[in-house]
């Protein structure tokens, strides 16, 4: 009986993530074309309200079209496993309603970001096309940067809760917020989550003005449906995780989450493209000792305390 309910929540979240998934891309189509004065989808039923649904189904039905010097298991394997990967993650998300409560929760999601890197890089390498190569090649080199400063700000959390589990570090801001004894870790992180999602302005994977479309430049029908699931997915993620490590993931955790979640998109309407050098200087000469001293600070004040 114990599986039998594992398996129908597990289904469950499954569902619910990929129907989230479906609004916040119709969401970000309203929002963009509000900014860029003019209408969003609003044609196919209420309000435009089932075009996400009408452009999955136009997407998985239409004809495949695929280089032909493709690296055939690894062009079609590498959406999969990245929509999977990024299923993987919601795994440790606390639900009410009960699935996982991993006591190393903060751990097993730098293994499923980590893992991540090599799915884009294998999409683009095996589409066999110099510019998806060029946008996989710049993903990966500003992922792992980023990877540095994030894992960093999470042990600043770890330091603060005593914990991995996500469930011990909610029970330990019922009095106050780690967004406010952790603020510029919190800044950092955002910004950081930014570049780790390939969002403007680190959009350098996909770099439309100069690549074409970047790594999945050559993709199209279902695999380019997943690749662009997994990217939204990993924004709702992101963002709701974002809610609980700094403001306590209770109701206004998660209407913070969703507040995180607009906040990405509206900066894709109002930002433009950092330069790629940039890029690299603020990981690696800003963020990485700002988040260091910060946690060595953290580490000092808790020592005392105790």
């Amino acid at each position: 009986m114990e599986i039998f309910i594992f398996i129908l929540n597990f289904i469950f979240l499954i569902i619910m993530v990929l129907v989230s998934v479906a609004f916040i891309t119709l969401f970000e189509r309203k929002v963009l074309g509000y900014i860029q004065i003019r209408k969003g989808p609003n044609k196919v039923s209420l309000g435009g309200l089932l075009q996400p649904f009408a452009d999955a189904v136009k997407l998985f039905t239409k004809s495949l079209s695929y280089p032909f010097y493709m690296n055939y298991y690894i062009y079609y394997l590498s959406p999969a496993i990245m929509l999977f990967m990024m299923m993987l993650g919601w795994l440790i998300y606390p639900l009410s309603f009960g699935l996982f409560d991993y006591e190393y929760g903060i751990l097993f999601f730098l293994c499923c970001t980590s893992f991540s890197v090599y799915t884009l890089f294998g999409s683009g390498w095996s589409s066999n096309s110099k510019y998806a190569l060029l946008g996989a090649l710049r993903g990966v080199a500003q992922t792992i940067s980023y990877e540095v400063s994030m894992a960093l700000i999470l042990l600043g959390v770890i330091i603060m809760s005593f914990s991995y589990d996500l469930t011990s570090i909610i029970m330990h801001q019922n009095f106050i917020w780690f967004s406010f004894l952790l603020m510029p870790l919190f800044y950092i992180w955002f910004i950081s989550g930014l570049a780790e999602l390939n969002r403007t302005p680190f959009d350098f994977a996909e770099g439309e003005s100069e690549l074409v479309s970047g790594f999945n430049v050559e993709y199209s029908g279902g695999g380019f449906a997943m690749l662009f699931m997994a990217e939204y997915g990993s924004i709702m993620f992101i963002s709701l995780l974002s809610g609980i490590l700094f403001f306590g993931g209770s109701l206004a955790g998660l209407l913070i989450g969703l507040m995180l979640s607009f906040t990405v998109i509206w900066i894709r309407g109002v930002l433009p493209r950092f330069r790629y050098d940039k890029l690299m200087f603020l990981a690696w000469k800003s963020f990485l000792p700002i988040s260091l001293n910060y946690i060595l600070i953290c580490f000092c004040v808790m020592m005392y305390l105790l």
